[in-house]
């Protein structure tokens, strides 16, 4: 490569990624946060996000224990109110959520059980159909034939369109794929700048042998990113360098590395503030060249790549 084209390279890529039969943008909104609020501001939020390309849009039946909420299904019941309210906003989205996780047990993907959280979803959703359904956590307790054939009941029933996984390892990725009709189209795991395990875990690899979409959640580290806590002092030093060149904040470069790696990521944002939503739709116009790249895998590493 010359000086010229490595000067002129940018790996971010702010296309729209396929997901199955779906097309989604690739930031996409994440639900883990949308509790505690009333009808008419989760409404909002939702069609900022949407008015943004934010056109994923990802739940899950726990998602209501933290971040404020108080119960198990409140983020999906805030979401079906919305619909409810307004219903248009139910054909601008790729409608996404994820069963599987049971406070106490912890996790439950055998037959019965997953048949009967998918319904529960869809009530509490207010919707008929779910375009991606994911299994949350894999349940090491129940043979991966069995959670197929749940799966491709609900497919071949009309409840949901498209099927991915979350927090699998690439094994048991395979292992559930083995025994599916139906084709996994996503695979969700922890990926960002605080949290490199998917380079080299496989995880990527998989997604860009089956074409697989990978679904990056909490891709500013939790916060970490943002607030210096327990990463590198030289991978804020590198991230803020390049920011500035780009004049942009580190959410926007930490996004922006996201985005650049070949199996084409959507990160997922859990930001509820409208102005903070289209802060984060700033980063597909960061520009980060393959030499910026390597430079922030070895900051977050502290040592150089071999």
């Amino acid at each position: 490569m010359s000086d010229q084209s490595a000067e002129n390279e940018n790996l971010v890529n702010g296309e729209t990624r396929k997901i199955g039969p779906f097309e989604v943008g690739p930031l996409g909104f994440g639900c883990w946060r949308f509790v505690n609020t009333d009808v008419e501001t989760a409404t909002a939020r939702i069609a900022h996000a949407l008015d943004l390309g934010l056109t994923l849009i990802d739940n899950a039946d726990v998602y209501g224990l933290d971040w404020g909420g108080t119960a198990f299904g409140e983020a999906e019941t805030l979401l079906g109110q919305v619909l409810a309210r307004a219903p248009e906003l139910r054909q601008r989205m790729v409608l996404a959520s994820k069963g599987g996780i049971l406070p106490g047990v912890p996790y439950v993907a055998n037959s019965g059980y997953l048949n009967a959280a998918c319904d529960s979803s869809l009530t509490r959703l207010n919707t008929d159909l779910i375009d991606l359904y994911q299994i949350h956590r894999p349940d090491m307790l129940t043979h991966p034939a069995e959670t197929a054939a749940a799966l491709d009941g609900l497919v071949a029933a009309g409840k949901i369109r498209a099927v991915g996984v979350s927090n699998y390892t690439p094994a048991q990725t395979r292992a559930l794929a083995a025994h599916l009709k139906a084709p996994l189209v996503a695979s969700q795991c922890e990926y960002s700048l605080a949290n490199l395990a998917m380079l080299r875990d496989g995880n990527m690899d998989l997604c860009m042998e089956t074409g697989m979409v990978p679904l990056a959640w909490s891709p500013l580290g939790g916060g970490a990113l943002m607030t210096g806590t327990d990463l590198p002092d030289a991978l804020f030093e590198t991230c803020d360098r390049l920011a500035a060149r780009e004049n942009t904040d580190r959410a926007g470069l930490a996004l922006a590395f996201v985005l650049a790696h070949p199996a084409r990521p959507v990160a997922l944002i859990g930001s509820q503030t409208p102005a903070r939503m289209s802060q984060a739709a700033d980063a597909l116009n960061v520009r980060l060249t393959r030499a910026d790249i390597y430079a922030l895998i070895e900051a977050r590493d502290g040592v150089p790549l071999p």
